[in-house]
């Protein structure tokens, strides 16, 4: 029977994908087309940060009508606190759409439930855009029909991305890995080859060796000197 040579003994097992962990399996079709979906919503969102900021005359407007009795610098530190909150919306919603669709198409569980309810965040927006322009309660926003229906298709990018996300071929991409049992533990011990093996170093002293009594180390002959 022929041993292995010293340094050819099993290596460890390589993770993930092997030792009974097995590899991630490719985004399916509907998840694929809702990570795109997504892009189309971060880019839907910087062309409504663009159109608000095209509109900054008649925001001018209506701080004047409102606040008549406001100076030309109250006017125009009004515009400027408005136009700063803006651009950080702008940029906190491309964030928040690319964020979710590099996670959705990970697999991460937690971001198709995160995704969900930004959704529904949106759809109290999209009433509150539709209920603020019906009643005139704010001028540009009634005036700017381009936003309104930039805001709607932003809703039914998000809804159809939800569709997609919980669709019963998506389901499973988002469940954690089955792990199966490993063929052996991890780590794995490494065995010393039996007596007679090319290479086999000698076991510590303490240790029986297959069966035969421990050694006894050499007498020091230092540790009794003669008297």
């Amino acid at each position: 029977m022929a041993y292995p040579q010293s340094g050819q003994f099993p290596a460890y097992p390589q993770y993930p994908g092997q030792g009974g962990m097995p590899a991630k399996p490719p985004a399916p079709k509907t998840v694929q087309n809702a990570f795109y979906l997504m892009l189309g919503g971060a880019g839907v969102a910087l062309i409504n940060g663009i159109v608000a900021l095209t509109s900054i005359s008649k925001v001018r407007d209506t701080v004047r009508n409102q606040h008549p009795d406001y100076t030309t610098t109250q006017v125009n530190n009004a515009v400027n606190v408005g136009v700063a909150a803006a651009v950080i919306g702008v940029l906190i919603g491309i964030g928040l759409w690319l964020w979710m669709a590099f996670a959705i198409r990970a697999g991460k569980n937690w971001a198709r439930i995160t995704g969900t309810v930004f959704f529904g965040i949106s759809c109290l927006t999209l009433i509150g855009t539709l209920a603020a322009s019906s009643t005139g309660a704010f001028s540009t926003t009634k005036a700017s029909g381009v936003g309104i229906a930039l805001t709607v298709i932003s809703w039914l990018i998000g809804l159809a991305t939800v569709i997609m996300i919980w669709n019963k071929q998506s389901g499973p991409y988002f469940k954690g890995p089955e792990y199966g049992a490993a063929p052996y533990p991890y780590p794995y011990p490494m065995q010393s080859p039996p007596p007679g093996a090319q290479g086999q170093q000698q076991p510590p002293y303490d240790q029986p060796t297959y069966g035969q009594p421990p050694q006894q180390p050499p007498a020091d002959p230092w540790s009794n000197p003669p008297k």
